[in-house]
């Protein structure tokens, strides 16, 4: 598989541009390619979850909740492998065409459900979802590579974070365009070929904008740009390294398996997946049967949960950069500390008052969130440029599978077995497991930058 790689092999380095032209260019270029992967990685979410809002419809056509379940079950299944799978080749390729490719996949696959065979077949959608979910794995890697390239540590946080927004933006949107694709068409099968239309405009758009590497643009680097240098005293790869590429064998057997500090992030991960999901995936239930809520107050306060994530993730990315200088770890607990507190006030919010418990739910949303796209940005710091997507994989792999599956079948068992209040303490537990793995990465960037002079 590794030998189609000249398909999208990395771009070539070009001559470097004149002085003069430098500064004007990488401006414009950094705009260009954060807008390119900012919209692109928001049109995979107009692909990805379609199949969740046709499912109203497919219990009218005669199909179970099981059946319904078991085809959910693939796409994260796929997305948690390929992720990992995925992101060795995206090291290893251009992303300008990579993520495209990934989205015009994802976007051809969803218009097969167009087919009233394939619609009648479990079979056929699991296939399809489980196809989604692969190729869906081509986008967070392929933006990753093009953040290390362009974007240095100290401001990273920062910038991935306001990339990772993309998501939420998406997957609100989604509903409206699925809403408006009824209206136009008339017919509920466009839930997943009016959103796909975008997806393809969307794919075009990232190979209009987005490019691989500064220099395959005849730029310096990101570091000899920002006239700084690495000084990683914990992270494994040294600063010589940074713009090496490598193979796949290096990748994982060198760079990525062999480091203790991405398995400490990944393990950290599974704890703070394992508290997104045991919530969000929860929240209806859990209201309605302890907190005593309607189905209307439920909804609100699975909305303030939601979008409380996006000024959460945005303020922790900053406040790594502006007050650690790129570390990760530290904002990482403090933020686990919170969500702990948060844990507490849900668990012992009064029965029949809506207000206090949503304010809960709301900061859980705010704080939780910030660790998974730290975590993610960590695991990118520490690895080389060139293994960036797959250092990311890993920490992704290990969260998904670990985390979001427990969180779904193992709250489901704990709290059918022990009750709601044991599993908010199995909660508050993983919390504090979470704080203890990210606190090993503490050292991470302790010593990152020093600042050449600008005729170095």
């Amino acid at each position: 598989m590794l030998n189609l790689l000249h398909i999208f092999r990395p771009a070539p380095h070009k001559p470097r541009l004149p002085k003069d032209k430098i500064d004007p260019t990488y401006k414009k270029l950094r705009l260009q390619v954060f807008i390119g992967i900012f919209v692109g990685y928001t049109s995979f979410y107009l692909v990805r979850n379609n199949f969740s809002l046709a499912m109203p419809h497919l219990l009218q056509e005669g199909f179970s909740k099981t059946e319904l379940g078991i085809i959910l079950t693939a796409t994260p299944v796929a997305y948690g492998i390929g992720k990992f799978l995925m992101a060795i080749i995206s090291d290893r390729s251009n992303p300008r065409y990579f993520m495209a490719t990934g989205l015009i996949f994802s976007a051809t696959i969803n218009f097969f459900y167009t087919s009233h065979s394939i619609l009648n077949s479990i079979i056929m959608m699991f296939t399809l979802m489980f196809l989604n979910g692969w190729v869906q794995a081509m986008g967070w890697p392929a933006g990753a590579r093009v953040m290390t390239h362009w974007f240095s540590e100290t401001e990273r946080g920062t910038k991935m974070s306001l990339w990772s927004c993309s998501q939420n933006f998406g997957g609100g949107l989604i509903s409206l365009i699925a809403v408006a694709g009824i209206f136009i068409f008339g017919s509920w099968h466009s839930i997943f070929y009016f959103p796909a239309t975008f997806a393809l405009a969307a794919a075009l758009l990232i190979i209009l904008l987005v490019r691989d590497t500064p220099q395959s643009e005849g730029l310096p680097s990101i570091e000899e740009y920002h006239h700084e240098k690495n000084i990683c005293e914990s992270a494994c790869r040294p600063d010589s390294e940074r713009e090496k590429e490598l193979t796949a064998k290096e990748i994982l057997f060198k760079y990525v398996l062999v480091n203790k500090y991405l398995w400490y992030l990944a393990f950290a991960n599974i704890f703070v997946y394992f508290i997104r999901y045991g919530i969000g995936n929860w929240i209806p239930t859990y209201l309605k049967e302890v907190k005593d809520f309607s189905h209307e107050a439920s909804k609100i306060a699975i909305l303030f949960y939601e979008y409380a994530a996006i000024p959460g993730v945005l303020l922790c990315g900053w406040l790594s950069d502006k007050l650690f200088s790129g570390r990760r770890a530290p904002m990482c607990i403090l933020y686990m500390i919170l969500v702990t507190l948060a844990l507490l006030l849900y668990r012992f919010s009064p029965v029949g008052q809506p207000l206090y418990c949503t304010i809960a739910l709301a900061c859980i949303g705010f704080f939780i969130y910030g660790p998974l796209v730290l975590i993610g940005i960590s695991a990118v710091d520490i690895a080389p440029k060139k293994a960036a997507g797959t250092a990311g994989g890993l920490t992704g792999i290990t969260g998904y599978f670990l985390g979001t599956v427990g969180a779904g079948a193992g709250t489901g068992l704990l709290v059918d077995s022990f009750g709601w209040d044991f599993m908010l303490g199995i909660l508050m537990a993983s919390s504090v497991l979470a704080i203890i793995f990210l606190a090993l990465t503490w050292k991470i960037g302790r010593v990152k930058k020093t600042v050449l002079s600008q005729s170095s």
